[in-house]
C-alpha cells in the first residue's frame, strides 16, 4: 500500500509517521508514506507562496487551487489512485468502517487544509472522498491525516505482532471492547474476575461478549442504535 499525503507542514507528520507501529509496517515493506510539501508546486520560486486572501468578505487565507492541481496532476502521471481524500471538519465522520475499507485500498492521496482552507474548486474536481475526525476545528489537516493513516495501516496484515488483535478493538463488531487485565491477579486487593483464571475458552468468550455488550449499552449506546 502507498500513502501520498499533501501538506504545507511536512514537519508535523514527522514523529507520527516514523515510530511505533507505523514505522515496523514501512520497515516491513508493508506500506510506503510519502509526504510533499505543496509548496513545491508553487510558481512563486521566492517565496513559495500557496495561499492568498479569499473572494468576497471573508476572513482568512485560503489555499490556492493551482499548487493543488499541480500536485495531484504529477502523482497521478505516476500511479492509478484508487481514492483522493481531503481532509474536512465537515466530511464523513470517520470510524472503523472506513477505516476498513481505507486498508483494502492501493493507493490513496491524502490533502491537509491550512488557513481557512482550500479553494472550493478542489473539492468539487478534484477530490473523491471528505473525512472529518469529529465535529470541531483545529489549525489544519496534518494531525487527522496522521490518524487516519494510522488507523488505516495497522489494519494491514502483519502490522501488527498479533494478527488477531485488530480483529477484537472497539467497534471492529459494532462494540465496545471488553475490559482487559494482566499480571499480577490480585493487586492492592483488586482482583481480576475468577473466569479469566479458569482456562475456559468458551466461557471467557461468553463473558468477553457479555462484559462488551453491557459497556457498549452504557457508555456508547448511539452504537446500538446504528446496527439495528
Amino acid at each position: 500500500m502507498r500513502i501520498d499525503i499533501l501538506t504545507l507542514l511536512p514537519e508535523l507528520l514527522d514523529s507520527p509517521l516514523n515510530n511505533s507501529i507505523i514505522k515496523r509496517a514501512k520497515d516491513k515493506g508493508l506500506v510506503e508514506i510519502v509526504v510533499h510539501n505543496i509548496r513545491k508546486w508553487s510558481k512563486d520560486k521566492r517565496h513559495f507562496r500557496v495561499d492568498d486572501y479569499a473572494f468576497g468578505f471573508s476572513a482568512g487565507m485560503v489555499m490556492q487551487i493551482e499548487p493543488i492541481f499541480l500536485a495531484i496532476e504529477e502523482l497521478k502521471r505516476e500511479r492509478l489512485y484508487d481514492e483522493v481524500i481531503f481532509m474536512s471538519p465537515d466530511g464523513d465522520l470517520f470510524d472503523q468502517k472506513i477505516a476498513n475499507t481505507l486498508s483494502l485500498k492501493e493507493n490513496i492521496i491524502i490533502l491537509c487544509g491550512h488557513y481557512k482552507g482550500v479553494d472550493y474548486r478542489i473539492r468539487q474536481h478534484l477530490i473523491d472522498r471528505e473525512i472529518s475526525i469529529g465535529n470541531y476545528v483545529i489549525t489544519g489537516g496534518e494531525l487527522p491525516a496522521a490518524i487516519v493513516t494510522d488507523a488505516i495501516v495497522r489494519l494491514l496484515p502483519g502490522a501488527l505482532g498479533d494478527e488477531q488483535s485488530a480483529l477484537t478493538d472497539s467497534f471492529q463488531d459494532g462494540l465496545l471492547a471488553p475490559p482487559i487485565y494482566t499480571r499480577p491477579a490480585e493487586y492492592n486487593g483488586w482482583k481480576v474476575p475468577e473466569i479469566l483464571l479458569s482456562g475456559n475458552e468458551a466461557k471467557i468468550r461468553d463473558w468477553e461478549y457479555e462484559q462488551a455488550l453491557e459497556r457498549t449499552k452504557r457508555l456508547r449506546p448511539d452504537m446500538l442504535r446504528e446496527n439495528n
